[in-house]
């Protein structure tokens, strides 16, 4: 399977890929979670400051970012194509607004439960344990694929539900390295085995750790990730390597 791994902005680069050309985005864009604030981790209290590309420009930019790369995103996907994107309620709103001003269909909003959540420290809110996964077609018109027998059978026998219950990242797929906002191999397992099919392509605007191109390798599709930090694409390179990739270009 290809995999095509590219070091910079993703709305930039995603004005060099062709209309109609992917099948299946996943995107796990910033939560603008780097407040000052602190965490739990590991029973320690830690700053939840992730990086630059993490603070807020204000509600407005926010939303407006959100805007442009979901408007790539949309120019790119086929006509029949799916998109994934995953978010807390910090962002998740300003995105759920901006598909639905630029047209895209929502087909369903998955809430990822996480079983062993880090306890709130200000004892002030509940528990933060979900994160919201908006799954959409391109636009109205389309007839977007579901492989309902797959997800039923992962389901043992029945109907999945919109709430899935996945643990955080094992240790195992931490070996090469870490992101602060890495996801579950699980999690992008599912979602690529749910919406799409064998050779289809899979892109990632914000690649991270590389944890979407491990998955659609390991399911034998082919991958564009694209990440800003030169050291997290070495990460995911290391990270998708490791799945016996026939070629990295």
């Amino acid at each position: 399977m290809k995999c095509n791994i590219i070091n910079g902005n993703c709305i930039e680069e995603m004005t060099k890929i062709p209309d109609f050309s992917v099948d299946v985005i996943f995107a796990d864009p910033p939560y603008f979670l780097s407040n000052g604030g602190i965490t739990c981790q590991s029973g320690v209290a830690v700053s939840v400051n992730k990086g630059k590309w993490d603070k807020s420009m204000g509600v407005n930019e926010n939303h407006e970012f959100n805007k442009k790369w979901l408007k790539e995103c949309q120019r790119i996907l086929k006509k029949d194509g799916t998109f994934w994107v995953s978010g807390t309620h910090h962002v998740i709103f300003s995105i759920g607004f901006a598909m639905q001003e630029l047209g895209f269909k929502i087909l369903n909003d998955i809430s990822w439960e996480k079983p062993n959540p880090p306890p709130n420290l200000s004892c002030r809110y509940f528990t933060h344990s979900t994160e919201t996964i908006i799954w959409a077609a391109k636009n109205e018109k389309s007839k977007h694929y579901f492989n309902y027998d797959e997800m039923r059978k992962i389901n043992g026998g029945k109907q999945m539900k919109t709430v899935w219950s996945i643990l955080p990242p094992k240790n195992s797929e931490k070996t090469h390295g870490k992101h602060p906002t890495q996801k579950p191999l699980e999690l992008l397992e599912r979602i690529i085995l749910a919406s799409s099919k064998e050779g289809d392509v899979i892109l990632d605007p914000f690649m991270g750790s590389g944890t979407t191109g491990v998955a659609a390798i390991k399911h034998k599709r082919q991958f564009i990730g694209i990440e800003m930090d030169e050291g997290y694409i070495e990460l995911a390179k290391r990270r998708i390597f490791d799945c016996d990739l026939d070629k990295l270009i």
